[in-house]
């Protein structure tokens, strides 16, 4: 059965979506006090704030997809981008970097790169009338 795209599924979806990035950003703050966990820790939300996103497009009705298409892509290439700071974790501990020094980095990389993302959101969000029952 299709998601439903009234406005207040987009609603839904939309505060959804933001409590996800709030609390991978919030992970990326804590992670390094939970040592080899934490990498795990930050990877587990990002998952969360990557299926919030997905959940969220699938409430976007026709004409929504339609004009906001290339923001949609932009904005899943955006979080491919992102996920790219896991794999360069990776690197570096396969490279001999200290693994804190390596998720504090990695940490650091993606909470800015998660602002930069949301701000592109948003306006997207307030163009596309997401949520508002005039899309």
């Amino acid at each position: 059965m299709p998601a439903s795209t009234t406005p207040d599924a987009q609603r839904s979806a939309l505060t959804g979506l933001r409590s996800q990035i709030s609390w991978f950003q919030n992970a990326t703050r804590v992670s390094a006090n939970y040592g080899d966990q934490g990498y795990g820790k930050v990877w587990e939300q990002f998952q969360s704030f990557r299926g919030s996103w997905s959940g969220l497009r699938q409430t976007l009705n026709p004409r929504q997809l339609n004009d906001g298409a290339n923001a949609i892509a932009e904005l899943d290439a955006g979080l491919d981008i992102i996920q790219e700071a896991f794999t360069n974790y990776q690197n570096d501990i396969a490279a001999g970097r200290p693994a804190y020094s390596a998720l504090s980095d990695m940490c650091h990389v993606l909470r800015q790169a998660t602002q930069i993302w949301a701000q592109e959101f948003n306006k997207h969000v307030l163009r596309l009338r997401i949520g508002s029952g005039l899309g």
